[in-house]
């Protein structure tokens, strides 16, 4: 077959990015606060400090304000709860991230819930996830999100195609298997007891590797014409798919890194505007 499209997080991410920054001056012309996005770190994480930068810097880029909070390693649920609380009653913070991991005393899932809905921009509670489920407005979780923003751009035609999800998380497999079934996929989910992964994957029009295994998604598994998106991103700028097998059989197919991976904090930010587009009552739910 000819060679696979490649599915360009990159591009797209910057040209989403170029437009965020004209929403943003619109609405500061048209006399709104310039919006915020908050991010609270609890604990020192190397990683997540790491995270908690680039998204600080992203925000900087677009013209939006970012308010970092970091909290002490021992801080309790309550007191994080009240953290949270605060930020929900300030008008100009439009978008609300908790960094992943939190110390373990800290019931996690609690305070996940504790975010204003208008302000889940992340897409981590449980009624987000539950509106989502219903096709009702929420702010899904930014991978997933990113891979629906990314196969629009394509003009890929999602209805009909049977899609293979291969993970279960609850910010990545399973809010990905809800926009698909949204967009009338026909949608299974794969996880790390299904039987014969390989016989799943080779019924699919679409598959979504989003399981954090190295190479797993092998190119003998695909039939040819397959759409393969790697959400995965591992030691040494490695997906989840073998991608040098898999672009032999796929039409279209994302690249580590560059693909999925540039699509997540940009969307993010898009949601971050759009929370704050919707505040100024200038974006209709």
């Amino acid at each position: 077959m000819s060679e696979s499209t490649l599915l360009d997080g990159k591009a797209l991410s910057e040209k989403m990015r170029v437009s965020m920054q004209e929403r943003i001056e619109r609405l500061v012309q048209a006399g709104n606060e310039r919006p915020v996005l908050a991010t609270i770190l609890v604990g020192s994480d190397p990683a997540s400090a790491t995270y908690v930068r680039m998204k600080g810097r992203a925000c900087e880029a677009v013209g939006m304000l970012s308010e970092r909070i970091e909290l002490p390693g021992q801080t309790t649920t309550e007191q994080l709860l009240k953290v949270i609380d605060t930020l929900n009653a300030n008008p100009q913070v439009r978008g609300i991230l908790l960094q992943h991991p939190v110390p373990e005393q800290i019931d996690e899932r609690l305070a996940f819930d504790r975010i204003d809905a208008t302000r889940d921009v992340d897409g981590v509670t449980t009624l987000g996830f539950g509106k989502i489920s219903f096709a009702d407005q929420a702010y899904p979780s930014c991978t997933p999100a990113g891979i629906m923003r990314l196969l629009a751009e394509y003009d890929i035609a999602l209805s009909g195609l049977k899609a293979v999800v291969i993970g279960r998380s609850p910010i990545l497999g399973k809010p990905m298997a809800m926009l698909l079934l949204n967009a009338n996929c026909t949608v299974t989910i794969c996880h790390s007891r299904t039987v014969d992964l390989a016989r799943e994957v080779s019924e699919a029009d679409l598959v979504v590797a989003a399981c954090g295994k190295p190479r797993l998604l092998r190119g003998e598994w695909l039939k040819p014409g397959v759409i393969v998106v790697d959400a995965g991103y591992n030691p040494g700028n490695v997906g989840d798919a073998d991608f040098e097998s898999c672009a032999q059989k796929a039409a279209y197919i994302t690249p580590v890194p560059g693909g999925v991976g540039p699509m997540t904090i940009t969307m993010l930010l898009e949601h971050t505007v759009q929370s704050a587009e919707r505040h100024a009552g200038l974006m209709s739910d």
